[in-house]
């Protein structure tokens, strides 16, 4: 799964990389510390013109009556989306890309200490996650909303946690966009090999710690 992330790169280094265009109210960055429900950077394509755009992590189905009408989907999995209700028409209709510098996840002691990991690419990329988007609307208030894509986790992710967000590589950006046709499906897989991870502060636990020591590695006994 992926609760909670970082994004620290810059919005003009985000739109290059991602070749978009982008919005006027972005969330401020750098955030170690991003959780759900704020705002997060996507990229959506319309006609193959990309827009760098927020939109609240947290997907709204359009049957809530207020956005904290049911419970709170940050995570779409990538085995049953596609007849789930929330986000079967999303699938089809509405890809993005979630940028993020990396995501946290936690591990248990045997103490029962909750040990958090940060999880990012070994070259030191942006990571792209697999992204869904709707447009919540009711009584003139308007959310822009998204979820992560999840798959089950492969290779040494699997001592992390059984699940992790699917990754998507530059190459793969058209496909999942619906910029190169159909076929998109097939790119909701592990992709594990990029990735690298290492323990990071347990100060991370509170979603209110903030600052770039958040990220860092500390020695593990």
């Amino acid at each position: 799964m992926c609760g909670r992330m970082a994004i620290t790169l810059p919005h003009d280094a985000m739109a290059q990389i991602f070749d978009a265009t982008p919005a006027n109210d972005l969330p401020e960055v750098p955030n170690y510390n991003v959780c759900p429900t704020v705002r997060v950077h996507s990229v959506t394509s319309d006609a193959g013109a990309r827009r760098l755009r927020p939109m609240r992590w947290g997907f709204i189905p359009h049957w809530y009556k207020t956005p904290n009408d049911g419970p709170l989907l940050i995570n779409a999995r990538a085995e049953t989306l596609a007849e789930k209700p929330a986000f079967r028409a999303a699938a089809r209709e509405r890809r993005c890309l979630i940028p993020a510098s990396g995501f946290f996840e936690w591990t248990v002691d045997a103490a029962g200490h909750k040990l958090p990991w940060f999880t990012h690419r070994e070259d030191g990329d942006p990571l792209a996650f697999a992204g869904l988007w709707q447009d919540w609307e009711r009584d003139g208030e308007r959310v822009t909303t998204c979820a992560v894509v999840t798959t089950a986790a492969a290779g040494a992710m699997r001592d992390i946690h059984t699940r992790m967000p699917v990754v998507l590589e530059a190459g793969d950006w058209p496909l999942w966009l619906g910029e190169a046709g159909h076929g998109a499906a097939v790119l909701m897989t592990a992709n594990p090999d990029p990735l690298a991870f290492h323990r990071v502060d347990p100060k991370v636990n509170s979603n209110r710690a903030s600052g770039p020591e958040l990220i860092e590695p500390i020695e593990v006994d």
